[in-house]
């Protein structure tokens, strides 16, 4: 029986020095201070939690562990940013596949404007169906990148990649992301999104005081609030609009 390349990344470990600072960034984020190690599914895990949970910061760890500048793109892709790096990415200790993906790609909506504007300077363009990534919507944009740029065979990082996507978008960005995941793809995704969560068979890893643990897709907060909201609108929306 042959063995499956995937996951390309089977599992991150910390080594965080006893002596680091606990008072300051990242590590005084409470998901991150007693971070010891996380497995990931080989095809879809998922990194869900509230604002500053840690998520991205982990995201972004694991990406320049790898390779990635933490602005995004390729590896070979490296751009300066304005802020410092946090530390984490140093402790990391990655455990990988006996085979290395084809390709690859660390997507971050945040500073996507960045890498759209460096491909426009160096003029690549080929990968990104051929249309400059400024001269598209960002939702456009990123749908050129998922579309055109990821070619299959591959471990692709994608922090809230929903943020510009309508809700049609997003369910093409589903479809999409699972044609990759049958073309032997892997992906890690910090996400917002009930509709991408909802992703059969995916790990889902909640961001929380309590540190990181697997969480089933009902159970999480996003299935919840959004179902919830959607069943009783009316009712939610006269609560919260209340005058006091």
């Amino acid at each position: 029986m042959a063995l499956s390349a995937k996951p390309y990344l089977q599992r991150i470990t910390a080594h965080i020095d006893e002596n680091i600072a606990r008072d300051q960034h990242p590590y005084n984020v409470a998901s991150l201070r007693w971070l010891d190690s996380i497995d990931f599914h080989a095809d879809v895990t998922f990194f869900i939690g509230e604002n500053g949970a840690g998520k991205s910061t982990l995201l972004e760890a694991i990406a320049m562990a790898l390779g990635y500048s933490m602005e995004g793109g390729t590896k070979g892709v490296q751009l300066n940013s304005a802020r410092e790096a946090a530390p984490l990415h140093a402790a990391l200790r990655l455990s990988k596949s006996y085979k290395a993906p084809r390709d690859g790609y660390f997507f971050r909506a945040e500073s996507f404007f960045n890498v759209a504007t460096y491909m426009d300077e160096v003029r690549y363009l080929d990968g990104y169906g051929g249309k400059s990534l400024h001269a598209q919507s960002h939702g456009e944009a990123f749908m050129s990148v998922l579309l055109n740029k990821f070619r299959g065979r591959g471990l692709y990082l994608l922090d809230e990649p929903e943020a510009a996507l309508s809700p049609n978008r997003q369910l093409a960005a589903l479809s999409a992301i699972h044609q990759l995941v049958q073309d032997d793809s892997q992906f890690i995704i910090a996400t917002h999104s009930p509709i991408l969560l909802a992703y059969p068979n995916a790990k889902i890893l909640q961001f929380s005081s309590e540190g990181i643990f697997d969480v089933a897709y009902e159970d999480t907060e996003h299935y919840a609030v959004t179902r919830d909201f959607l069943n009783h609108h009316e009712h939610r929306l006269k609560r919260l609009l209340a005058p006091d």
